[in-house]
């Protein structure tokens, strides 16, 4: 939907007008009918050069404007986006386990009013807003900037953390609010069960109450909820990615989108794909741990 394409773009680079558009589309292979031109990517539909190579073959392509194949330039920024990803998801449950359990537990309290408010708060806030403040604000006031060069984990664990812990903060408070209410939900709706009244009955502590009987029954809709926001996820990757410099896969997607490099765009939408179906795998797998009654053959 963008207007142009990178014919226009290679057209624009060359003052001398060598290639005309016809020759690049012929080139590119753009000059195929889309459905070809899909086969040809998925390798069930033989190259121009009669050559079967696609996806099915390993193969997705190079790019059009950096020369390298796809696979190497995922291959450079997947580690980025999956640690950035893995920080959001554990600061987000560190965030929202305690303060919807504790909510829910001092019910129509200040408490629970303060983490209810929390949670409206986090949902409320777009990423990209608070990204920049956080960027903003900082560079007026104390005139720091954070580094653009990534610092990567096994050079500088110290300083890979520091680099990627407020992106993450970020990224995970825009999934956490949501993740709040839904435990807040369920551990009341937990907590008024009858094998939770005999508990109590029998004279265990709250603690033993809360964590070994209500908790788990209470995880499991929030783990389908974890499940239900990784494309917001992904998605907010793109945008952390670009705010805090961060060579990562959403940040990859994005300057291809810009350049209207085709190759890249499908390389990092087809992964993004393979990662949430993984995670949808992986959740309904959690729930046979989470909940005894449901069993795998």
């Amino acid at each position: 939907m963008f207007p142009g394409d990178i014919v226009d773009a290679m057209m624009a680079q060359d003052p001398e007008q060598r290639l005309d558009r016809p020759t690049i589309e012929r080139e590119l292979g753009l000059d195929a009918p889309l459905i070809i031109q899909y086969g040809r990517w998925l390798g069930v539909v033989p190259q121009m050069d009669s050559s079967l190579s696609g996806v099915l073959q390993g193969n997705l392509g190079g790019s059009w404007r950096r020369g390298n194949t796809v696979i190497e330039l995922l291959g450079m920024a997947w580690p980025v986006t999956l640690e950035l990803g893995l920080m959001a998801l554990i600061i987000a449950q560190l965030i929202a386990l305690p303060v919807g359990v504790y909510s829910a537990l001092r019910q129509d309290k200040w408490g629970d009013y303060l983490g209810r408010s929390f949670a409206i708060l986090c949902i409320s806030i777009p990423s990209f807003w608070l990204g920049t403040m956080i960027i903003l604000f900082p560079a007026i006031w104390w005139g720091y900037m954070p580094s653009i060069m990534i610092v990567h984990f096994t050079e500088d664990p110290i300083g890979n953390l520091r680099m990627f812990i407020v992106p993450a903060i970020v990224l995970g408070m825009s999934i956490s609010g949501m993740t709040m209410r839904m435990t807040r939900t369920m551990m009341l709706e937990v907590m008024g069960q009858d094998y939770i009244r005999t508990a109590w009955a029998k004279g265990l502590g709250e603690r033993v109450v809360v964590m070994r009987h209500a908790l788990k029954n209470a995880l499991i809709p929030v783990v389908t909820l974890i499940a239900i926001y990784m494309p917001v996820l992904l998605g907010g990757a793109v945008i952390v990615e670009q705010i805090f410099c961060l060579s990562g896969l959403g940040r990859l997607e994005l300057t291809a989108l810009l350049y209207r490099d085709e190759p890249v765009i499908r390389g990092v939408t087809l992964i993004f794909t393979v990662i949430l179906v993984l995670v949808n795998l992986i959740v309904d797998l959690t729930y046979a741990y989470l909940d005894p009654r449901v069993h795998y053959k």
